[in-house]
């Protein structure tokens, strides 16, 4: 029998790497977690591999760079807040389409706050879709090194630690199911020593109705 890489490494596969992928029902997938926890590399693998299709993303720091050519926030506060009610008017928009269309849709956002979800959940209540949360762990050291690496300027060293600070307070597994999730999962991520292909390869999309039905 040929040896395979785990063998030849002296390693054995996790239990995750011998269970099958878990499936994710179509409708509403709600990211939570904080930034540079790894959500946009895990949507940017899903779509890659074809798992999903890319306009099952809706992302709302995408949606900024789209309508606002810029990631950061504007100086002025009122311009700020404006620009956060166009951004999040135009994603429950592009959210509401896919839902009453039968379609997976993927809600990246760092959504560590109970009212951030709120206003995701009734919207799949809408339509009677089905919520399904994807966590990604507040390991506020990789947290730090993962933004370090990137070089981010729209945050700081101290913006990340207050997420996941919000996100061990706010986003526990039971509480989630509380707010109306039928389903919570863990993504795992550098501190398993899994690439977003590897994270992306334990879970399966249903797609949902094919357009036109």
């Amino acid at each position: 029998m040929p040896e395979n890489s785990a063998d030849r490494a002296g390693a054995r596969p996790s239990p995750h790497d011998l269970a099958p992928p878990t499936p994710i029902p179509a409708g509403l997938v709600v990211l939570v977690g904080p930034p540079a926890s790894g959500k946009t590399s895990f949507v940017r693998a899903l779509v890659e591999r074809r798992q999903i299709e890319a306009e099952a993303v809706v992302s709302s720091d995408e949606m900024r760079l789209e309508l606002f050519g810029a990631v950061s926030e504007p100086a002025d506060s009122d311009a700020a807040d404006a620009a956060d009610a166009r951004i999040f008017e135009e994603r429950d928009r592009r959210i509401a389409a896919r839902l009453a269309a039968g379609r997976s849709v993927i809600a990246e956002s760092t959504n560590v706050t109970p009212q951030a979800r709120e206003r995701l959940i009734a919207l799949a209540r809408r339509f009677g879709a089905p919520v399904t949360v994807l966590r990604f762990a507040p390991d506020v050291a990789g947290l730090l090194q993962q933004y370090a690496e990137r070089g981010r300027t729209d945050l700081s060293a101290a913006d990340v630690r207050a997420y996941a600070a919000v996100m061990s307070r706010d986003a526990g597994a039971d509480r989630l199911r509380a707010e109306g999730a039928a389903a919570v999962h863990d993504v795992p991520g550098r501190r398993e020593a899994v690439t977003p292909a590897g994270a992306a390869a334990r879970f399966t999309f249903a797609p949902g109705r094919p357009p036109g039905r």
